[in-house]
C-alpha cells in the first residue's frame, strides 16, 4: 500500500500477525448496495489454512492515514489460491475502494486472531445477531452448525442480499437500523431471553458494529448467564 499502518499495524506485528497482498481478479454488484470482489490470495491460504467464518483485515488509505476493516472469506479455494469478499457499500474509504477496484489492483491484508472453535456440545439452537457487513460470516456459520435450527436478528433488509438461511430451519427477523443500533439492542433484549432459556445447548453469535456488539455481548453474558464458550462476539465496524 506504500504507507505505514500506524499503531494498529505495529501492535498486530508484535502479535505475530501475518501480512499478505491480494490481487483483484474481478467483481460484481450483487445489489445496488452490496458488491462482491474476487481475489488471488498471495499465498495466504496455503500458509494459514481455512476454517469457518475466517476473516482478514484489509488496509485502506483514508486521506493519507491507514484504515483497517475486517471481511469474511467467501468461497475460499486453497488449491487455486482464490476467494471473494463481499462489501456492504456506504460512505467511507473501504466502500470507495470496492466500488472502483479493477483486475490487477492490489491491497494489503493482515491475518491474526481469526480462529473458530466449533461449540462442544453441538448447539441445539443457534442465536445470531448481525448485519450486512457480517452476512458472509453468518452464511459460513449456518453452513457449519449442521442441522441445528437458528434464529437470526438481521439489522437492515436482506432485499436480494446473498443469504444462506434455509426457511425450513432458520428464522430471519429483520430489524431496521435506528438510533445507532439501539433498535436492534432493544429487539434482542426483548426477544432473546425466552427462546434461549427453552433450549438445552444454545450458542449465541454476535457480529455488528463494535458498540452494539459490546452491549449485546454484555447482556448475554451478565444478564442471561451464557458462558463465554457458548458465545462468540466480534465488532465488525465502528459507527462514526
Amino acid at each position: 500500500m506504500g504507507q505505514g499502518r500506524g499503531w494498529e499495524g505495529a501492535v498486530l506485528k508484535l502479535l505475530r500477525a501475518k501480512d499478505f497482498e491480494f490481487t483483484v481478479t474481478g467483481g460484481e454488484d450483487v445489489t445496488a448496495g452490496y458488491r462482491r470482489v474476487r481475489f488471488t490470495d498471495g499465498g495466504m491460504l496455503a500458509a494459514t489454512g481455512v476454517h469457518p467464518t475466517m476473516w482478514v483485515r484489509l488496509w485502506f488509505d483514508n486521506a493519507g492515514r491507514p484504515h483497517q476493516r475486517a471481511y469474511t472469506l467467501v468461497d475460499p479455494d486453497p488449491a487455486a489460491g482464490t476467494f471473494s469478499l463481499e462489501f456492504a457499500l456506504h460512505e467511507g474509504c473501504a466502500s470507495d475502494w470496492a466500488r472502483t477496484a479493477r483486475p490487477g489492483d492490489t491491497i494489503g491484508a493482515t491475518v491474526r486472531g481469526t480462529g473458530f472453535e466449533e461449540p462442544d456440545p453441538a448447539p441445539s439452537h443457534v442465536f445470531v445477531v448481525g448485519d450486512a457487513a457480517s452476512l458472509p460470516a453468518i452464511n459460513s456459520l449456518l453452513g457449519t452448525v449442521g442441522s441445528a435450527p437458528a434464529t437470526i436478528w438481521f439489522e437492515g433488509a436482506l432485499d436480494g442480499l446473498p443469504c444462506g438461511a434455509d426457511p425450513a430451519r432458520h428464522e430471519v427477523r429483520e430489524v431496521p437500523r435506528r438510533e445507532a443500533g439501539a433498535a436492534l439492542v432493544e429487539r434482542v433484549r426483548g426477544e432473546l431471553p425466552e427462546p434461549l432459556r427453552a433450549v438445552s445447548d444454545p450458542y449465541v453469535w454476535i457480529a455488528c458494529d463494535t458498540a452494539t456488539t459490546r452491549e449485546l455481548a454484555a447482556f448475554v453474558r451478565k444478564e442471561l448467564g451464557v458462558p463465554r464458550q457458548r458465545l462468540h462476539a466480534l465488532g465488525y465496524w465502528r459507527a462514526s
